[in-house]
């Protein structure tokens, strides 16, 4: 059972993807009624759920203290996350494609090692 102790060390990345949740829940909104929001809240909101989810997967696996390994692949996972943001949150900078095309490697190769079975599982300390 879980203790007050596990859930308040839980709270962070919780809140981080709950507001998460709701910026995708706003974007959805804004894509069925554009007209009720500003110009430039679709990107916002965008940028918002992609940096939100990356912070919260982070400070998720270091809760969870996952094997170094572990902690390595999250921290790629993140930063492709964070690089999208980027290139959401400026897509006219000369820098947009860097940031998109290093997105789509980060998450390719966390795919990849996925699929290699990598990381092996760490054996627990005694």
């Amino acid at each position: 059972m879980p203790t007050s102790t596990d859930r308040s060390r839980g709270l962070l990345p919780g809140v981080l993807g709950v507001l998460a949740l709701a910026s995708v829940a706003t974007l959805m909104a804004w894509d069925i009624v554009p007209s009720l929001f500003r110009a430039r809240v679709h990107d916002i909101l965008g940028v918002l759920a992609l940096a939100l989810i990356a912070v919260a997967y982070l400070v998720h696996q270091v809760i969870l203290r996952p094997g170094h390994k572990d902690l390595v692949k999250a921290i790629l996972l993140a930063i492709a996350f964070l690089f999208w943001a980027a290139d959401q949150l400026w897509p006219d900078s000369p820098h947009a494609t860097l940031f998109n095309d290093l997105a789509i490697a980060l998450f390719v190769l966390d795919l990849f090692l996925s699929m290699m079975g990598w990381p092996a599982e760490e054996p627990e300390d005694p």
